[in-house]
């Protein structure tokens, strides 16, 4: 990526969009078949949970029997105690086994339906991860390089790895909390009537205090697990900035200025978290309370309905077992909001990314360059970042198949912009740029830049080995082609030093010189062999005697090729055909050498300044 020389702000600001937990459904549309049958599975658990209490009501009444069938005697195989009739204590203890056996069944069955469930929307969560991945990673191949100039690295990482995962964990969370609370809340509320109406409305008189407190608290702390994923984006931000920048930093002492920000950022990390977790975990602690109370107001009313022979001991057992399952259902529901407060506050920061407007689309582009020349034109091209500053004005410039354009200038000229152009990493505002008479807006911008080799100032070696560094994306390239290209950059030495020769890995920890890095980089250049070449700088970071070797090689490699190189030591680019003398985005001297030196204007007076004792 190429950056413009130019003032720019260092970021875009850019409202916090809501409403990214609806579009997250939409998101999930091709999971929809396995969530409705972990749905139905966790409703299926649910239901065998609501019923088992009824068959422990059954054991407990059985097992209160055996105690009067001591008591009492036996009448034709029936025992009689208290005047009441009761199965004989065999009979009792084999209806028992039959009873608990079937709650054995229920159990297990509840079982399979939880681990089936949790198996599938642990696939799902998984899947859902994979796709907003994918769909983020290739949103920022289609973004405008302007976007990702203006934006923070951290921010776009923070989005795609930790908004990602809380989205993930939250669904996979939330979804059976949710569903299996519901159907278990109805059901249980059901058998509640069946079992005991008086108790049942005894137990509901909690519910409405319980739902307020949820509502409340959900709708307060939601602001802060917001702002927290923003902090956590900045924090990723200065994290990157810092890391990146280590030299720079420790160079001109500015760590504290960085502990600074990074402790405003995490102290607003630490506020906002600690005030939703806060809200949000009083969310179980208030309704348990509220339960317990219910739990108090249950055995009063249980033990009088007991007391007038209105319920057997056996049906007392069974609601408190309902009450403990309502209970659960709720504190559920409570756990449930927190993860889908986070999972509301990641989704509208990861759709936000995704909804920035996108390059245009240019499937339908055909134009396309048949019999390559080389040859560059430059019609009244205008262009600025912003419309209150331009940058380039009516720029035009014809070069020749083949030609060495030099473009020099001071910083901030719009040399780089140029290149920008040029390579359609920004689009003109007016004008056109023709290669061979083709239209370049015409074109599919990987056309475009396929027939151009960059070599920036900016290294960038990634973890690899040094073969695959400097092949890069090229195929069918064989070692004598590489070592050729080694050798033209002077870098036979530095291979042969290396351990592994060519497979040695190199990485962000590798022991490399800003120099043998340009090397690499020009040697991929090499490689590439792309009928034109583009040169910002590329010399800037070697010695002065590899940069005659350099340029040499480079020279070489120019033959018969349009190249534009952009330089500020002027004496290397002497032997240039077109030397573009910029000034406030204007030509204001175009010639060789040797021309402009004659006019003794303003090149000749940047040539003869960097000679000047």
């Amino acid at each position: 990526m190429m950056r413009a020389g130019i003032n720019r702000p260092s970021h875009v600001e850019r409202g916090f969009k809501k409403g990214g937990f609806k579009k997250l459904i939409k998101f999930c549309r091709p999971y929809y078949a396995p969530i409705i049958i972990s749905v139905l599975l966790t409703i299926g658990a649910s239901i065998l949970q609501i019923v088992s209490p009824s068959y422990l009501s059954k054991i407990s009444t059985m097992t209160s029997h055996i105690y009067y069938n001591v008591k009492g005697y036996v009448v034709n195989g029936i025992y009689i105690a208290d005047g009441a009739a009761y199965e004989t204590t065999e009979t009792l203890l084999t209806n028992i086994a039959k009873v608990g056996t079937l709650l054995v069944v229920f159990y297990a069955l509840a079982f399979i339906f939880n681990y089936l469930q949790s198996f599938i929307m642990s696939g799902v969560n998984q899947g859902v991860t994979k796709k907003f991945r994918k769909d983020l990673q290739a949103k920022i191949n289609r973004v405008p390089l302007s976007y990702l100039d203006h934006s923070s690295y951290g921010d776009i990482l923070s989005r795609i790895t930790n908004d990602v995962d809380t989205i993930g964990q939250s669904l996979n969370q939330s979804i059976n909390a949710i569903f299996s609370s519901t159907s278990l809340l109805i059901g249980v509320l059901i058998a509640m009537f069946v079992t005991s109406y008086q108790m049942a409305f005894t137990a509901l008189a909690t519910v409405p205090v319980s739902l307020v407190l949820i509502i409340l608290m959900a709708s307060v702390s939601q602001k802060f697990f917001r702002d927290q994923q923003i902090a956590l984006g900045e924090l990723n931000g200065i994290i990157e900035e810092n890391y990146s920048g280590a030299v720079v930093v420790k160079a001109f002492n500015a760590e504290s200025r960085f502990i600074e920000k990074f402790k405003d950022a995490n102290n607003r990390i630490y506020q906002n978290a600690w005030k939703s977790n806060f809200l949000s975990g009083l969310m179980m602690p208030i309704t348990s309370f509220v339960s317990n109370m219910g739990y108090v107001a249950i055995c009063i009313v249980g033990g009088i309905l007991f007391k007038n022979g209105s319920i057997e001991i056996g049906v007392l057992t069974a609601f408190i077992v309902y009450l403990n399952l309502f209970r659960s259902p709720v504190q559920q529901l409570a756990q449930a909001m927190t993860y889908v407060q986070q999972m509301m506050a990641s989704s509208d920061r990861v759709f936000e990314f995704l909804e920035i407007e996108e390059q245009e689309d240019e499937s339908h582009k055909t134009a396309k360059i048949e019999n390559f020349q080389g040859q560059v034109d430059f019609e009244n091209v205008c262009f600025s970042y912003y419309p209150e500053k331009p940058i380039i004005k009516n720029f035009t410039c014809h070069v020749k198949p083949g030609a060495k354009v030099a473009i020099v200038g001071p910083t901030g000229a719009g040399k780089t912009t140029i290149v920008n152009l040029l390579m359609r990493f920004y689009e003109i505002n007016s004008g056109k740029i023709l290669i061979d008479g083709v239209n370049t807006k015409d074109m599919k911008r990987e056309d475009v830049r396929q027939l151009f080799s960059m070599v920036l100032q900016d290294t960038w070696i990634f973890n690899g080995t040094i073969r695959e560094n400097i092949v890069y994306d090229k195929e069918n390239v064989t070692d004598e082609e590489l070592k050729e290209a080694c050798e033209a950059t002077n870098m036979e030495q530095f291979i042969e030093a290396q351990s592994h020769g060519f497979d040695t890995v190199l990485s962000d920890k590798t022991a490399l010189s800003e120099g043998q890095r340009q090397l690499i980089t020009i040697a991929r250049a090499m490689i590439q062999d792309a009928p034109m070449l583009i040169l910002d700088e590329a010399t800037s970071n070697v010695d002065t005697r590899t940069e005659i070797q350099i340029q040499q090689a480079m020279d070489k490699l120019m033959e018969g090729r349009t190249s534009f190189v952009i330089a500020h030591r002027l004496s290397t680019i002497k032997n240039a055909d077109l030397i573009l003398v910029l000034k406030d985005g204007n030509i204001i001297e175009q010639g060789n050498h040797d021309e402009l030196l004659a006019q003794n204007g303003f090149y000749a007076s940047l040539y003869n300044s960097q000679f000047e004792e």
